[in-house]
Parts: C-alpha cells; structure tokens; sequence
C-alpha cells in the first residue's frame, strides 16, 4: 500500500501537513483551548491517528496545571511515525515529569475506548470505508465519560459540484506556494482510492447518529472542517 500518511517528507511531516493545509496551526491552537473544558484527572485523552504526537504534548502541556493526573494515549497506524513518536516521549518526560503518556502502534478499529474525557482525531476518519467509520464514532461515543467530548477535522466535499470546483482550484492555488504542480497531482493520485470524504450534512448525520446530541463546527478551510461533538 503507498504510504497515504506522508510521513518521510523531506520538510518533516508536521511541516507538511502545515503547507497542505491553511491555518492547520490555527486548528491546533484551538483544539488546545477547548481541551481545557474536557480533560479531567483519572480519565483518559485519546488522540487518534497521532502522527507525531504534537497534539497530544500540546494538550497534555495546557492541562497540566489543572488535570495532572490524567493519562494520554496516541493511536497511529503508520509505522512511518514510529521514530517521530519515541523522540515525542522523550520531550514530554523532559518538560512534564511525570505524565502518563504511551503512544499505541494499533489501528483504531482494534482500540478499545474507555474512561475517556476527550477523544481527538485531525483527518483520520476520512480514510476509514464509511461503514467502519460509523463504527468507531459510536465507539468513541460509548467509551466518552458523562460530559465528554470529541473533537475532529475532517475533509468534506461539496453538494455543489460548481463550488466544488471553485474551492479545489483555489486550495491548488494555496499548495503551489510550497508545492510543485507534480507533488500536487502525485499525492492526488495517491489518495484518489483511499480518502473517501462526505459532505458535512453526512458527516454530522453519522456523528450525530452515534448519539451526540450537539456537533458544532468551529473551524473551516477549504474543503476542511473542525468541530466539536
């Protein structure tokens, strides 16, 4: 299988994924703040598809003051990110002594959710058959604690195929100031049979099906969108 996860890019892959996607750090930022209303000590804080574990320090660094005990699972698929993740471990230790973090090499279909404050996921799903995707939503939602939530950005498509066009034309205007058409159209390739996006109406119909009674967006790019279930 090509490696879709885009892990060896020369620039690194969080440099990437920032190049890919305009104001990704923006998204991050707010993910952080928001984490201040969910993660509590004794509970767990998943992030799935944790690449190279950013988020999750990031997280675990804001909450420290306030849920010291709570413990951090990242969930990645990709043995790309391997190496990235031990070196993560080893700069939480350094600047939060003391964390109970582990980084799980499993897929998400395997993991079992439970004693969980928040879940995170950042354009995971989108790449999961849509009936296995259905399923691991409504397991987020069974292993949420009272009060909990889950937070995650997807890529959508359009039920419009005119703005369709206008929004994938301009987000290949934004790539070409750190891409080259070819890098472009090769990653295209890439994903052509692997990342299967929904339009937001069915992507809130799923969450909202799993049984989360509000599912709010608050960040949108392009054809990308972050919300908060």
């Amino acid at each position: 299988m090509a490696d879709f996860t885009f892990a060896h890019t020369e620039e690194g892959f969080d440099n990437h994924i920032e190049n890919s996607i305009l104001g990704y750090g923006h998204l991050l930022d707010d993910i952080v703040s928001y984490s201040r209303y969910f993660v509590e000590d004794g509970t767990n804080v998943v992030d799935i598809g944790c690449s190279t574990g950013k988020l999750t320090q990031a997280i675990i660094e804001y909450n420290q003051d306030t849920a010291p005990d709570a413990m951090y699972v990242g969930v990645e698929n990709a043995t790309g990110f391997v190496k990235d993740l031990d070196k993560r471990v080893g700069q939480i230790e350094k600047k939060v002594k003391g964390t109970n973090v582990d980084f799980v090499l499993d897929d998400v279909r395997n993991y079992n959710f439970e004693n969980c404050s928040l879940v995170t996921s950042l354009f995971t799903l989108q790449f999961m058959p849509k009936k296995d995707r259905a399923e691991v939503i409504a397991s987020i939602y069974d292993g949420l604690n009272e009060g909990g939530a889950f937070i995650f950005a997807e890529k959508t498509i359009c039920e419009s195929a005119m703005v369709q066009d206008m929004i994938t034309f301009n987000y290949y205007d934004y790539k070409r100031k750190s891409f080259d058409t070819e890098d472009i159209m090769d990653k295209e390739r890439t994903l052509r049979n692997i990342m299967k996006p929904l339009t937001w109406k069915e992507l809130e119909l799923m969450v909202s099906f799993a049984g989360f009674k509000t599912v709010q967006p608050f960040w949108r790019n392009h054809s990308f969108v972050g919300a908060l279930a």
